[in-house]
């Protein structure tokens, strides 16, 4: 440890170790932000690029990302530093590139973030799409198998009323002169073979669709093993594939005959469709995610302020050198007052007597600036500054070593004054 840190420890105690230790930890708070400000400009850079390399050439968007990246820190740094009032132009244009930098970045970082935050709702929307078209189709083929079998069994019905009638002899196409003849006659066997044929065809038909069902059965088995969590769904989706065609063959060969207008299969997106990830396109915009626009606006945010804070209260320790010269300049200021929050204001302004003797006061004005910059003092206004709290142990310092010089110089006069005392008593 240097030995002027020693002497300092053992004039000011613990008190002094405190500050010490105080401001180190803020200087060290301070240093630590730069390579945050440098891994968070990494983090939106990739995300940048990402999002950039999907629509031009990958290492033309690298060029441009590390540019956009550039852009948002050294602007951000210029911003701390410059003033409207000074330079409009300048300020208003910094501004300008800083905006266009952060647009350009949120905008292509969105993409990376809306394919993480979405993959898994892009997902279910596949997965809901493909049941919904089998569902609806299932719905069709089941609806027009109950009208199917509804219009076999009213045929069968009105056959076996018919057998009934022509057994009495009350059927309407029986001729007068049979007409209330009970028996089984010609007229009675001719709807009687009607009837058995239709039952016979109502039980086949009844017998086929018994097998449809089993298909249909088996078709939402492996619709509902689609929707669970598993690496290999290949072979799940290609069953669901080849069940759904089974179905349709099953059911389009034992209805053809009956119906003509039979609904249509739908058309199933491929596997490889089914399982593609989501790539960045214009197409995420139409479905947008506040999400992941506030992911990509916050990265860029921390950068933009950390950059800005490094440069508004830089770090920045000073030298012996500067230490005296900011001590003694600081003495010529006259104004100073507690303002409301509990720190040590001063005016730097001149007074008017100082105006009236035409006094230089440019190097008080320095060592004002320099504290600024270092991060030692913060501007309340045009005229006015106060201490921060890095400033007082210094003042504090430097007070002690000239209070200990007036001390020391005030040892020999008394020294010599008690000699003499002495010699005159002798």
């Amino acid at each position: 440890m240097d030995n002027r840190i020693i002497i300092k420890l053992k004039n000011g105690g613990l008190g002094r170790l405190i500050n010490i230790i105080q401001t180190l930890f803020v200087s060290l708070l301070r240093i630590w932000s730069i390579p945050i400000v440098l891994l968070l400009s990494l983090a939106s850079g990739f995300t940048t690029y990402y999002g950039m390399s999907h629509f031009i050439t990958p290492w033309i968007a690298l060029i441009i990302t590390i540019a956009i990246q550039s852009i948002i820190v050294i602007t951000s740094f210029e911003i701390a530093g410059i003033h409207w009032q000074a330079n409009r132009l300048r300020y208003a244009s910094v501004w300008l590139s800083l905006l266009i930098a952060l647009l350009a970045s949120i905008s292509f970082s969105y993409f990376k973030f809306y394919e993480i935050s979405e993959q898994d709702t892009i997902h279910i929307d596949r997965l809901s799409q493909v049941r919904d078209k089998i569902e609806h189709y299932l719905m069709d083929v089941l609806s027009l198998k109950g009208e199917l079998l509804a219009e076999q069994r009213r045929g069968q019905e009105q056959l076996s009323r018919d057998v009934t009638q022509a057994y009495f002899g009350t059927h309407p196409d029986i001729t007068p002169a049979l007409r209330h003849q009970v028996g089984e006659g010609r007229f009675w066997r001719h709807y009687n073979d009607l009837y058995e044929a239709k039952k016979a065809e109502l039980k086949q038909l009844e017998q086929q669709f018994t097998g449809l069902d089993a298909e249909i059965e088996q078709l939402q088995t492996n619709l509902d093993l689609l929707d669970q969590d598993s690496k290999d769904i290949q072979p799940v989706y290609q069953s669901v594939l080849s069940g759904l065609q089974a179905v349709q063959l099953h059911f389009n060969q034992q209805v053809a005959q009956y119906k003509q207008n039979l609904p249509s299969a739908p058309i199933l997106m491929p596997y490889s469709q089914y399982t593609q990830e989501l790539k960045p396109s214009f197409a995420m915009w139409s479905g947008f995610s506040l999400f992941a626009l506030v992911c990509a606006a916050m990265v860029d945010f921390f950068t933009v302020l950390l950059s800005y804070r490094l440069e508004f209260a830089a770090p920045g320790p000073l030298s012996e050198q500067e230490e005296e010269l900011v001590f003694e300049c600081l003495r010529q200021f006259t104004e100073f007052r507690i303002n409301d929050n509990d720190a040590l204001e001063m005016v730097i302004e001149k007074t008017e007597i100082e105006r009236a003797r035409r006094y230089v006061d440019w190097p008080r004005m320095f060592a004002v600036g320099l504290l600024l910059s270092r991060g030692f003092m913060r501007k309340i206004d045009d005229r006015t500054v106060e201490f921060a709290p890095t400033l007082y142990p210094l003042i504090a310092e430097k007070l002690g070593d000239r209070l200990q010089q007036i001390r020391e110089r005030s040892k020999p006069d008394t020294v010599t004054v008690d000699t003499a005392v002495g010699h005159e008593h002798g």
